[in-house]
């Protein structure tokens, strides 16, 4: 065998070797991606169903509260009237953006915000506050709060791990060319620092 021959084939065998080291290295690239995006996809379905459970239990609080005499309806409007609005903000995991998660957000405070109201105002009634069916509701609520609290902050843990893995160098390559895009967090609501102003 001509040694010019014998090189061509060691050019060749090693252009080879580092094209498959290339295609392998891709290959566990694509996937890593694809499973921390279904690990953040998965999250907000957990994010969602959280404040799914707050929505459900706000017909049996409202009503509730209802039953106590002279109660301000004007505070059971807005919570009844924030729950609607939220229940028809939805995202599509697969198509976040940072305007529909801020649209979601903005949703999802404006009931927060009114069941803050609805609890000073509640405060009034102590007749109201010793029923069993009451406490058993505000614990119920308190507690939705709380997984709502920590989902959000898994969901913008992933979120994180996730964006950081589609943006570091060389990995950026093959999130440009598959189509990964970054995932937008949970932030603080605007005024979340303050407390709601009830008047009497």
């Amino acid at each position: 065998m001509k040694k010019g021959c014998l090189i061509g084939i060691i050019i060749v065998a090693f252009l080879a070797l580092v094209v498959i080291s290339v295609v392998l290295w891709g290959t566990k690239v694509y996937n890593g991606m694809v499973t921390m995006n279904e690990d953040v996809t998965s999250q907000w379905g957990n994010v969602e169903t959280a404040y799914q459970r707050r929505s459900d239990l706000i017909p049996n609080f409202v009503n509730t509260v209802k039953g106590a005499a002279n109660f301000e309806q004007t505070t059971l409007t807005q919570v009844i009237e924030a729950r609607s609005k939220a229940t028809s903000v939805s995202i599509d995991p697969t198509k976040m953006t940072a305007e529909n998660m801020q649209q979601f957000q903005q949703a999802q405070g404006q009931v927060s915000s009114a069941l803050s109201r609805l609890m000073v105002v509640v405060e009034k009634y102590p007749e109201l506050k010793a029923t069993q069916n009451f406490r058993d509701l505000q614990v119920e609520l308190e507690g939705t709060e709380n997984r709502i609290s920590v989902e959000r902050r898994k969901f913008n843990d992933l979120a994180r791990g996730y964006n950081t893995y589609v943006k570091r160098f060389p990995q950026n390559f093959i999130a440009g060319m598959f189509g990964f895009q970054s995932k937008p967090y949970f932030d603080a609501v605007e005024g979340a620092e303050k407390a709601p102003e009830v008047k009497f």
